[in-house]
């Protein structure tokens, strides 16, 4: 009983040290440079301003969840705040828009049908995208510049930030997107490194048809619609799509970035933090949640500037 006991309290301890509620973002807002939450949508001088929009990622491809962002995820965001370019000050609005859910969600075994079917309706993508482009609208009714709002992403919001940029290029001043992905470990559990591209996405489609088709359709239609110049940001380590981003060279518009070929950057190993603990980033999916990551920020800053002139 007292191993037990023990047991528990060292679990409890554990999980209040790394990952207790205080460290969970769970509402849309800006932060501030500590990666608060800021009470309001106030914006002071919004022609002075400029909107980085971050759209979380989502542990589902579409059903509706309950969680949002972590602060580690948005320390390398906020280490933006107050940055001024050509005379305007950065803010950041945390967007949260994992309740939202596919049209085809409720029938959850969409992603395992035996007998592939083609997806109807909105994707929870498709009405993520949606999502931002009313909260652009808000920011624009409030006196922000269009010119002046950037949508950015991790993982499934890095797609988001994709889709939204190939359909929507004259509603926003730019697009970044981070570790792009959004339908499982394609990279690590098809083996890409050892079967190549093509053999590895034939046996994710013969596994799951309808998935593979809908994921080629979104980046069909990015790369033929995408103009609009964009960062992207990608790691051949990460799991998801890392040695499956290729395809991003062949958008004129996309200025893509490879972070490293290990878990360092600029020589230095990566620490991801949250409030009151640290760790090393040890997933190449999560590279761009590393505080040595900020060794981009002037990449970042002067990507802004070319689209604000």
């Amino acid at each position: 009983m007292k191993k037990v006991l023990l047991i528990l309290i060292f679990s409890i301890f554990i999980t209040s040290l790394y990952a207790g509620p205080a460290d969970k973002i769970k509402s849309s807002g800006f932060i501030n440079k500590n990666v608060r939450l800021v009470k309001g949508f106030e914006i002071n001088d919004p022609k002075n301003k400029i909107i980085l929009i971050y759209n979380h990622g989502q542990n589902e491809n579409d059903m509706a969840l309950k969680s949002c962002a972590w602060v580690s995820m948005l320390r390398n965001h906020a280490s933006l705040i107050d940055q001024e370019v050509n005379g305007k000050k950065i803010m950041v609005y945390n967007f949260c828009t994992n309740h939202l859910a596919g049209d085809m969600s409720p029938k959850k075994d969409w992603w395992t049908l035996k007998t592939p079917e083609v997806y109807k309706g909105k994707h929870k993508l498709d009405k993520r995208v949606e999502a931002n482009l009313d909260l652009i609208n808000k920011f624009v009714k409030a006196g922000v510049p269009r010119k002046q709002i950037f949508i950015t992403g991790h993982s499934c919001g890095g797609k988001t930030t994709l889709l939204f940029m190939s359909r929507y290029p004259d509603k926003v001043g730019g697009g970044i997107s981070y570790m792009h992905a959004c339908f499982g470990k394609l990279s690590h559990k098809y083996k890409v490194k050892k079967l190549g591209v093509e053999k590895a996405m034939e046996k994710f489609r013969k596994k799951w048809k309808g998935p593979h088709d809908l994921r080629q359709k979104m980046n069909d239609e990015i790369k033929n619609n995408l103009k609009t110049p964009l960062l992207a940001f990608t790691h051949p380590k990460d799991k998801y799509e890392g040695l499956l981003s290729d395809w991003l060279e062949d958008i004129p518009s996309v200025k893509r970035i490879v972070i490293s070929e290990n878990y360092k950057i600029n020589g230095k190993k990566c620490i991801r933090k949250g409030y009151d603990w640290s760790e090393p980033v040890k997933k190449g999916h999560d590279m761009d949640t590393g505080l040595c990551f900020q060794y981009y920020n002037p990449v970042i800053l002067d990507y802004i500037a070319s689209r604000i002139k």
